[in-house]
């Protein structure tokens, strides 16, 4: 029964939309608003036979490589930062400086100085998606329980053992978050960065059919990164359930 309740409440504002959409352009001709079925012959046609692999599957490597780069040097740079308080002192004012320069200003400077390829799109996600990580790190790094830091040393952790079974256990949550966070920023920069320097990929073939005023091609852009957004917070989650197992069952225990 909760799986019937959970599958209705995932599935019930989908559905109620998309039957409003079918009732819509049934009944008046909105230039703007394609029929549901114009849209999913043109997103399969599109996207699938005809653009797959030379649009979707560069965007998405783009994506991904870029998302990949930015939790490792977040996760990297952030463990360093938080253990060590001095270049904690040092960095962080200068960390909350960059992180407010809004990214998309920097794509006329990364045009110059790297160019008009896959290295200026990947550069540019990086540059945003790296901050919520590098700072959820650094605060849950932080963060540690002082008892815990201390049964730690009792125990005689120190080094790599210290950083695998202590600090990095005790900082996932807060890494978590930050890479959540991150997800849509890097969708969004993957299309943005196409949309104003590239000759392919997602971004820019939408913003071409606007041009065009080709509607259902440009509405079958949008539908197929609503789709991507939503198979990266999917996967997300379940990647998140496994690795944060032990601090749901904790957070559950202390509801109890």
């Amino acid at each position: 029964m909760n799986v019937l309740k959970k599958t209705g409440y995932l599935l019930g504002l989908p559905l109620i939309l998309i039957a409003f959409w079918v009732i819509y352009t049934s009944v008046t001709t909105n230039f703007f608003i394609p029929e549901p079925a114009t849209l999913v012959e043109r997103f399969f046609s599109i996207w699938f036979a005809e653009r797959f692999l030379s649009d979707v599957v560069p965007s998405v490597v783009r994506l991904l490589a870029g998302l990949v780069l930015s939790i490792v040097i977040g996760v990297s740079v952030g463990v360093v930062i938080g253990y060590v308080r001095w270049i904690r002192w040092l960095f962080e004012p200068l960390f909350e400086f960059i992180r407010a320069v809004p990214s998309t200003i920097l794509i006329p400077v990364l045009l110059l100085l790297i160019g008009i390829n896959d290295a200026m799109k990947i550069t540019l996600i990086v540059f945003s998606c790296v901050w919520p990580i590098l700072l959820n790190t650094v605060a849950g790094v932080t963060s540690i329980d002082e008892v815990q830091q201390n049964t730690a040393r009792v125990i005689g952790l120190k080094g790599f053992e210290r950083m695998r079974y202590l600090v990095l256990p005790a900082a996932s949550p807060q890494i978590m978050a930050g890479i959540r966070q991150s997800l849509a920023v890097a969708l969004i920069l993957m299309v943005v960065s196409e949309m104003f320097a590239s000759t392919d990929g997602i971004g820019h073939w939408t913003i071409n059919f606007q041009n065009r005023v080709a509607i259902p091609e440009m509405w079958s852009g949008v539908l197929l990164l609503g789709i991507i957004g939503v198979a990266l917070s999917a996967v997300f989650q379940m990647i998140q359930k496994r690795t944060l197992a032990w601090y749901e069952g904790l957070k559950e225990n202390q509801n109890d």
